[in-house]
């Protein structure tokens, strides 16, 4: 017996790494879980694995880059499981590239991948969910990227839009007991051996397990997880991370409102010194002296 045991559960982009590592985690909890990628021979061979462990899946490739895909993979769960407890958004690509180069098709593709095909998933998880009348659990994957990485216009928008949904759909979803949560998984895969530096070189980074992220999905997926929702946890190696919600910070209040030379006069004594490291490798705020063109020659 696991703690999520007799649970259906769909897990996107799963063949392979961090997906990979969920579906193993969630059958060995007894979960029976819904294998999908678009490299069904992948899918096929992660559904050998829990099979031989004497767990319970079956493969899909189904594209979650299109709505027909998304609805179709969760008629899939039903069919074959009787019902849908929790879908799992994992799939995503990269397409990096700096603003300055990137195309519509880069932004596009990824945009679709992650952003829509969490969208569809969700919603089509989430409707069943509702008629079924049983609650259940949805959990997106953002990254620590959308607070600002270098090369990554189109994944780090993506990955702060799931962000914000996760946080919308938690809002809305509460009074049916489905819970909305999100995961910013650190793992060695396929994608992070694309990441590179300013100069286009390639980041060395330590090997670090997919699988390690895939029990804090299981206890959000299980009953017992039941109380956490609207969250983004910091998942693997070795840490549990509640991220900070969006907020408003420093404040300077005016009683008869800003005028534009108000704030000429106080923004930088008022606030400068307030203003926030960006990006995900936070450095102090470098900029009061101004943000400039290079020089001409």
């Amino acid at each position: 017996m696991g703690i999520v045991d007799a649970k259906a559960v769909v897990v996107t982009g799963s063949g392979r790494g961090i997906g990979r590592g969920h579906c193993l985690g969630l059958a060995a909890e007894g979960a029976a879980v819904i294998v999908n990628d678009v490299d069904a021979e992948e899918a096929e061979s992660v559904v050998k694995e829990i099979a031989a462990a004497g767990g319970v899946a079956s493969a899909s490739a189904h594209d979650v880059g299109s709505r027909e895909g998304c609805e179709a993979l969760i008629e899939q769960c039903i069919s074959e499981f009787g019902k849908i407890d929790a879908v799992v958004n994992n799939a995503g690509i990269v397409r990096d590239k700096t603003f300055l180069k990137m195309s519509d098709e880069d932004f596009d593709d990824v945009y679709r991948i992650h952003v829509k095909g969490t969208f569809w998933c969700a919603q089509a998880g989430a409707r069943k969910m509702v008629e079924q009348g049983t609650g259940g659990s949805i959990i997106n994957t953002t990254s620590g990227a959308h607070m600002g990485n270098f090369g990554q216009t189109n994944y780090a928008g993506a990955k702060g839009a799931i962000a914000s949904m996760t946080y919308t759909w938690a809002v809305e979803l509460a009074r049916y007991g489905i819970r909305v949560n999100a995961i910013a998984p650190q793992a060695s895969t396929r994608m992070t051996g694309q990441l590179k530096d300013r100069d286009g070189n390639v980041i060395e980074v330590p090997f670090i397990d997919p699988n390690l992220n895939a029990p804090a999905v299981v206890y959000l997926v299980s009953d017992e997880g039941n109380w956490v929702t609207g969250q983004v946890i910091g998942t693997g190696p070795d840490r549990l991370v509640v991220m900070n919600q969006p907020s408003y910070g420093p404040t300077v209040l005016r009683e008869d409102g800003w005028t534009v030379d108000a704030v000429r006069r106080y923004f930088k004594t008022s606030l400068g010194g307030q203003l926030q490291p960006f990006g995900l490798r936070k450095v102090p705020y470098a900029h009061l002296s101004g943000v400039l063109p290079p020089e001409k020659k």
